[in-house]
């Protein structure tokens, strides 16, 4: 679905991203790993348009015969051609109506659809019940299940989620996990997601990928994810 190819990106003079090459395979989770301020949303960011980067390519298969090269798009014609993006701190409109937040979503779609997919409701049932109640108003987790709702809007074929059970009460992070074992089975979506809840990624992820100081240093099958290598890059 995603080719990462000698991906280096830079802040400043501070090189943040080095060389990284990474393959992100079709209708499968992969869940990427690492300490904190090793760069991993600094890549999810890159992914997006974010974040430009110095060199190195980004090569998107929204269909397996058409692969399109998306380092050079802008943000808005990455989500055009399907990509889905969930931050970290989920940046809802605390102002706007749940509806009114989702709506912001249609504006990217390819087909010009004007109304709610009713699969954001069926998927987050809680959307629909305040769908006129203001963002802010919402709970932590309500907020997140929003932010997904609307990066869902655009029917996206790849869906990037950074850090999505962070500050959330864990029955609203076990539906989320749910929603996404759904998406890859029922939609035939994939998912790439930033989390450091070592159980969330066990139960809903199919592939680990960790990063230290810019780097990929191991990725592979989840069940792969070995305490020798959690001692080594994951504990603090």
């Amino acid at each position: 679905m995603l080719s990462i190819e000698s991906l280096n990106q830079f802040y400043g003079e501070s090189h943040t991203l080095w060389d990284l090459t990474l393959e992100i395979p079709a209708g499968q989770c992969t869940c990427v790993m690492g300490r904190n301020g090793v760069g991993k949303t600094t890549l999810m960011k890159c992914i997006m348009g974010e974040e430009s980067v110095r060199d190195g390519k980004l090569l998107y298969r929204r269909r397996a015969w058409e692969p399109l090269d998306l380092t050079r798009r802008k943000l808005e014609e990455r989500a055009r051609l399907g990509v889905g993006y969930v931050p970290q701190g989920r940046q809802i409109f605390p102002m706007m109506t749940v509806e009114e937040n989702l709506r912001t979503g249609l504006a990217v779609r390819r087909d010009g659809l004007r109304q709610i997919p009713e699969r954001i409701y069926e998927l987050f049932p809680v959307l629909k019940e305040m769908r006129h109640r203001r963002g802010g108003d919402l709970s932590g987790g309500q907020q997140q299940q929003l932010a997904i709702g609307r990066a869902l809007v655009i029917e996206p074929r790849l869906l990037i989620l950074d850090e999505p059970g962070e500050g959330i009460q864990p029955n609203i992070v076990a539906q989320i996990g749910e929603v996404i074992r759904r998406l890859i089975k029922e939609d035939g979506l994939t998912v790439l997601l930033v989390e450091q809840k070592l159980p969330f990624a066990r139960k809903y992820a199919d592939r680990f990928v960790i990063m230290d100081r810019g780097r990929r240093v191991a990725e592979g099958e989840i069940a792969a994810l070995s305490d020798e290598l959690i001692k080594q890059h994951l504990t603090v």
